[in-house]
């Protein structure tokens, strides 16, 4: 499973190394263009040599590339922070994020200003450089005329972007919730689970009728099928159990039509509990709470037969709640058992311990291996037990012998009380507690709320007596266990930005305004989740980490500009003023190059193999547009506002 995750991350990975890989070469690039430009229009006399602008520019933002790529590596440490599968699943795409990020930092200090001193400063090159091109041209004039109204009207502005951001964070608390986005695999893991002890002939049966049944779909051709699985197996099961594979290739419809389909038609499907997964979803499944489904209700007690009635009473209690499917309770019978009771204090009587008696009951009549049997290259083990005249009836047990130390041998039933009885199928234990399960999947919802709302139906309706509880678990679990961990190490990593900022700048006041983009950075990644999936998962929640990030970034660029035009004697509204316009194309470059990594991503959410990468990159794209745009407007006036008072 490890291996198949990682290949799914591989698209995100490369996309987003490349597109922070551009954003630094583009903003050292940018800025000794400009540079070249500015001293192609001096006079000769004034003009520097070319490979001297170069070095200028390159060392001018030379801090604060630095700066922003450990803010960016700073805002990814949460991810080694996780553990369990979500940790082994999202932890390479941090480790690759990392190393593509310094590598891009090397290139950037490095090479890049080599390659501008070969490919920048040919003749025709500076000889057009005076000219901007039209898109900039006009870009450049729109936003000095909208920034100088903005300067004008900044409580107006300020005032707005709080009320969105009030707006989105309304919005992100309705938000709901998953661990993973669902899977599109291509094929079902169809779980089918008959009563025990039924014949492996009646369960190939109740399989035959199944795959039958998935067979009438038109988008599945064929089906394979295991039925049971050997002791050694690393998941064992009995022949009543059954697992099918349905490959599908979707045509004319879509999958939530599809999968409404099939389990329309295996509901009619009598003999077995039926559980609809997927190859990777099954197994996450299975790992993360013990059963094939994505919520496990355990009821734990002393007693099964209340255990299985509260199992019922459970699965009644929640039976139609909204998108709550394949609903099943534990498969349990009663059959038939010879239990043999030990007579403690005859035990005593004929100097028989307790151990003695379990270890002559087990080699009699379980038998025990006292040796091999070779037939030529065959080996067989060499058993010994009680012949049948001791055995197959409850009469023969009774008046099987026992040694005594003492009294020679005594026949079992004076020892022991052996009667028939009936008794469960399996015991199954967790935490050495009694347990049975209920599952359920979910379609069409998100699990967070789901399983609020079984635990509410749950709560009213089904009364525990004393010694039993209800424990949930799945992928919920692991999604509720993750987001509190990264919240926690983000909140964390956010004070370690802000004193990278502050060692950046020497100013909290500074600081706190280039922060201002992680807020205007969330509205947009909250609205791009509200209006497509309406659900938060992991990877939309790594999705805002990688956002501000690059949104943090955007602000160390333009307030880093802002203190070299004051130190150069601009005053403050020029400052303002050509510092933003300056840094309009690197901040609207950065956004566009990953932007345009992250589309196909986006778009492209339904297809087998990006559902992990389609989540964060609706985030992303969402984040880079509204911190753009916020950005270009809301820190010129933060900026301006809080160096006037200083003034």
């Amino acid at each position: 499973i490890d291996d198949d995750c990682n290949d799914r991350n591989l698209l995100t990975k490369k996309d987003q190394k490349w597109s922070d890989k551009r954003g630094v070469v583009n903003i050292d690039v940018e800025n000794v263009y400009r540079r070249l430009k500015e001293n192609f229009r001096k006079p000769e006399s004034e003009k520097q040599p070319t490979l001297s602008v170069i070095f200028n520019a390159s060392v001018e933002i030379r801090s604060s590339v630095i700066n922003a790529t450990f803010i960016i590596i700073t805002a990814f440490v949460p991810l080694f922070f996780l553990s369990g599968m979500e940790g082994r699943l999202l932890a390479p795409l941090g480790i690759a994020f990392i190393v593509s990020l310094f590598a891009s930092l090397i290139v950037a200090i490095s090479l890049t200003p080599v390659l501008c001193s070969y490919l920048l400063t040919g003749e025709k090159s500076l000889s057009s450089a005076h000219r901007e091109s039209w898109l900039v041209r006009n870009l450049n004039h729109w936003y000095e005329r909208a920034l100088r109204n903005a300067l004008n009207h900044k409580k107006a502005i300020l005032g707005t972007a709080l009320v969105i951001f009030i707006g989105a964070t309304i919005i992100l608390s309705t938000l709901g919730r998953s661990f993973l986005p669902e899977f599109n695999e291509g094929s079902l893991v169809v779980s089918a689970v008959s009563l025990p002890g039924i014949s492996i002939d009646e369960s190939n049966q109740v399989g035959s009728r199944i795959e039958k049944t998935l067979l009438q779909v038109p988008e599945i051709k064929t089906t394979t099928r295991r039925t049971g699985r050997a002791e050694l197996d690393e998941h064992a099961q009995g022949v009543n159990a059954s697992e099918i594979d349905a490959p599908f290739i979707l045509d004319e419809r879509g999958r939530d039509e599809f999968m409404a389909d099939v389990r329309q038609k295996l509901s009619g499907v009598v003999g077995a509990n039926i559980t609809i997964g997927q190859p990777i979803g099954h197994r996450i499944d299975h790992m993360l709470s013990g059963t094939r489904a994505n919520i496990a209700i355990k009821i734990f007690g002393p007693d099964l037969n209340t255990l299985f009635t509260l199992s019922n009473e459970v699965k009644w209690s929640i039976e139609g709640t909204e998108g709550l499917v394949d609903l099943s309770v534990e498969q349990q019978i009663e059959i038939p058992q010879v239990q043999i009771k030990a007579r403690r204090e005859m035990l005593t009587r004929y100097g028989i311990t307790v151990g003695e008696f379990a270890d002559f009951i087990d080699a009699a009549f379980a038998g025990e291996k006292v040796g091999d049997i070779y037939e030529g290259d065959k080996r067989f083990n060499f058993i010994v037990r009680f012949d049948g005249n001791n055995r197959g009836s409850i009469e023969n047990i009774r008046n099987a012998w026992i040694d005594t130390p003492e009294n020679g041998k005594v026949p079992l039933m004076e020892v022991a009380e052996i009667v028939s009885a009936s008794g469960p199928n399996t015991i199954n234990r967790e935490n050495v507690q009694r347990k049975t399960v209920v599952s359920a999947n979910v379609a069409g919802r998100d699990q967070r709320s789901v399983v609020d709302e079984i635990r509410e139906k749950i709560s009213q309706t089904v009364k525990l007596p004393e010694g039993y509880r209800i424990e949930y678990g799945g992928q919920f679990e692991a999604e509720a266990e993750a987001s509190k961990t990264l919240i926690a190490t983000s909140l964390l990593s956010i004070l370690v930005i802000f004193l990278l900022l502050f060692m950046e700048f020497r100013n909290a006041k500074l600081s706190g305004i280039i922060l201002l983009n992680l807020p205007l950075a969330l509205i947009g990644g909250v609205l791009s989740i509200w209006l497509t999936s309406g659900i938060i998962s992991i990877p939309a929640i790594i999705g805002f980490i990688t956002l501000f990030g690059v949104a943090t970034r955007n602000g160390i660029l333009l307030v880093s500009h802002y203190k070299t035009l004051e130190a150069e004697g601009k005053s403050l509204e020029d400052t303002v003023i050509i510092g933003s316009r300056d840094r309009l194309n690197p901040i609207l470059m950065t956004a566009l190059t990953a932007g345009l990594a992250l589309i196909p991503l986006a778009i492209a959410g339904d297809l087998a193999g990006n559902e992990i990468q389609s989540p964060m990159a609706k985030v992303i794209l969402g984040g880079l547009l509204s911190s753009t745009l916020l950005n270009i407007f809301v820190v010129p006036i933060v900026y301006f506002m809080s160096q006037s008072k200083r003034l």
